[in-house]
């Protein structure tokens, strides 16, 4: 599970640097009992919000490690869905083969984050052929706001807590009133 730890934060790291996202409201998600939670703000932007929870085992090593992240943006602005997951993707790729890992991912698609539409993705790790993690990276966005959702588990864990994490997406409402 040490790697998964490691893992996570790699590929964290690497997304945000790959496609930052920030918040002006904060966005309130109903976590599901045994998940431990953190709210990330940017010392360097104090509208930057991201939340993270992740879910461990008995040992508090994590089985699920889940991150949103929120940026403002004029209400002009058009973001390409697709670019911002195809860069996610690129990221994510680039990260793990230099620690020797494969990764095979799904094409981008069309799917929901909360009440919006979105496009994701999904790539199962690899090392010597054996499946270690499993990552999905979401982007959706409204007239004023961009979402970022990634979320990624160990092999088992991922698959544990899948429907968990869909009921967390599901349950977005990143719609203003």
């Amino acid at each position: 599970m040490n790697f998964l730890h490691r893992g996570c934060t790699l590929i964290v790291v690497g997304l945000l640097l790959a496609a930052p996202v920030a918040m002006a409201d904060e966005v309130v998600i109903t976590w599901p009992a045994g998940w431990d939670v953190q709210t990330l703000p940017d010392a360097a932007d104090p509208a930057v919000h991201r939340q993270r929870a992740a879910k461990n085992d008995a040992n508090g090593d994590p089985l699920m490690v889940v991150e949103l992240t929120r940026t403002a943006l004029a209400p002009d602005h058009q973001v390409n869905l697709g670019g911002v997951v195809l860069e996610m993707r690129k990221a994510l790729q680039i990260n793990f083969s230099h620690g020797g890992y494969q990764s095979v991912c799904t094409k981008v698609h069309d799917s929901k984050l909360g009440d919006i539409a979105a496009v994701e993705t999904t790539c199962q790790i690899s090392l010597n052929g054996g499946h270690v993690m499993t990552q999905t990276l979401v982007a959706a966005s409204t007239a004023g706001a961009a979402y970022s959702l990634s979320y990624a588990g160990s092999a088992q864990g991922y698959s544990d807590n899948q429907a968990q994490v869909q009921a967390i997406r599901d349950g977005l409402k990143l719609q203003t009133p």
